[in-house]
């Protein structure tokens, strides 16, 4: 099992300096990934996540990072395949781009874009297929609905090989996300419902995506949820057990009780120390998992 950090990089931690000195902490007390969110629109203070790792590509030496999630129905797939690819070479390696369609107004009405998830869906599988192309080093010519490329190739490819890992998010019970992630690298399934996955339902949906699944390389499987200290192994221990291969800490007022208000606002009155305080604390040995 690893450990990363889910964490919103606004409100309280719209600081980009604080972010940095987050990821370095969690460096030093054994955390994994620091993922952060992506949104356009939101009325909160808010920083740019992208802009933000290339601080902490730099300022770091272990920990991986990227968005969790991007919306690639609103990005140009060329200008986001080299944003990562930089990202890649400036951290050795340590990108994960995390996918979704985009749920909220944010991101879509709101600066004039389209909010219907069928479009937003043939959006992010034609923007994944050019992705793939120019970070293999291909020359693409692509004419989707959405998207067209006409004979783009890209220098340098990234470090990792074949391409940066793609984590999918998406709805749970949704099918039709864990269809997508069982061609890329990794999925991120939510539920909306004030609650986590529970095992039981971590078994159901990797049982479907393996039934989808045509590559043998590893997959990860991310689950978001809560923890209060170093030594709660038992509330980590049944994901485990059924395949979960990241555990990604919510860290933000969510685990102090708070609600992001319908208005996109948390404000600054977040009690950041308690937050920071759980970062301190760190992660179980693997060992105590077994």
């Amino acid at each position: 099992m690893k450990f990363g950090l889910q964490m919103p990089n606004l409100g309280g931690f719209a600081d980009v300096h604080l972010l940095v000195d987050v990821a370095q902490m969690a460096e030093e007390s054994g955390w994994d990934g620091i993922y952060l969110w992506d949104h356009v629109g939101i009325p909160d203070k808010m920083v740019d996540p992208l802009t933000v790792f290339a601080a902490i590509a730099v300022k770091t030496e272990r920990i991986r990072f990227g968005p969790m999630i991007t919306s690639l129905s609103r990005r140009r797939p060329w200008k986001l395949a080299r944003e990562a690819t930089t990202l890649d070479h400036l951290s050795n390696g340590r990108f994960t781009l995390g996918i979704g369609m985009g749920g909220s107004d944010w991101d879509f009405e709101k600066v004039g874009d389209t909010g219907d998830n069928r479009i937003k869906a043939q959006r992010t599988d034609e923007a994944l297929e050019i992705l793939d192309g120019l970070w293999r080093g291909e020359t693409v010519h692509y004419q989707g609905e959405h998207f067209q490329v006409d004979g783009l190739n890209f220098r340098p490819q990234p470090i990792q090989q074949p391409r940066i890992p793609v984590w999918c998010a998406g709805s749970y019970p949704h099918k039709k996300p864990l269809r997508r992630a069982a061609k890329w690298d990794g999925i991120f399934p939510l539920v909306f419902e004030d609650r986590f996955l529970t095992p039981e339902e971590w078994l159901e949906i990797l049982d479907y995506i393996h039934q989808h699944r045509t590559s043998d390389k590893p997959f990860d499987a991310a689950h978001n949820g809560i923890t209060h200290d170093a030594d709660d192994v038992d509330t980590i221990k049944p994901y485990v057990e059924v395949g979960v291969t990241w555990w990604m800490e919510e860290i933000s007022p969510v685990r102090l009780g708070q609600k992001l208000s319908q208005s996109g606002d948390w404000g600054d009155e977040w009690d950041t120390n308690q937050i920071l305080a759980r970062i301190e604390k760190g992660v179980p040995s693997n060992s105590d998992l077994m």
